[in-house]
């Protein structure tokens, strides 16, 4: 028996801002889109390639607020160059939680309030500034 890793799902107030920070701030691709006129409410995934795991974000058409529990930890993303990635978001207005100053790992948070984790794919790069120099400012 084979057991296959599919999606995380989160949920979403703010589509059109988590579309941006997945695609732009991320270079993932929107994978595919369901939306359910009947249900009110919509699936939206993301990968970095067709057939790769998916996020599923689920945004329901109606007021309703969620809160982040503390049972879920974060997503997290192997990037080619991690301090390139954190310039772009950084650029985009995404605070940089824990920056890259290992040249490393990093921590964002997505429009949603879910933290991401950055790896850096292969070697960690050399410390650079400004990031080599900068604090956390906030928690992951």
């Amino acid at each position: 028996m084979t057991t296959q890793y599919l999606h995380a799902m989160i949920r979403t107030t703010d589509p059109d801002a988590s579309h941006v920070f997945y695609t732009k701030g991320l270079n993932l691709i929107q994978t595919r889109r369901y939306d359910s006129d009947k249900g009110k409410f919509s699936l939206i995934y993301y990968a970095s390639e067709e057939g790769a795991p998916e996020i599923e974000l689920t945004y329901n058409w109606d007021d309703r607020d969620y809160k982040n529990g503390d049972q879920f930890g974060h997503l997290a993303f192997r990037v080619d160059d991690i301090y390139t990635v954190c310039a772009n978001l950084e650029s985009m207005g995404v605070i940089i939680l824990r920056p890259p100053r290992d040249g490393h790992m990093a921590f964002v948070k997505d429009p949603n309030g879910i933290s991401i984790e950055l790896l850096q794919a292969g070697e960690s790069l050399s410390p650079q500034e400004p990031w080599a120099s900068m604090e956390s400012t906030g928690s992951w």
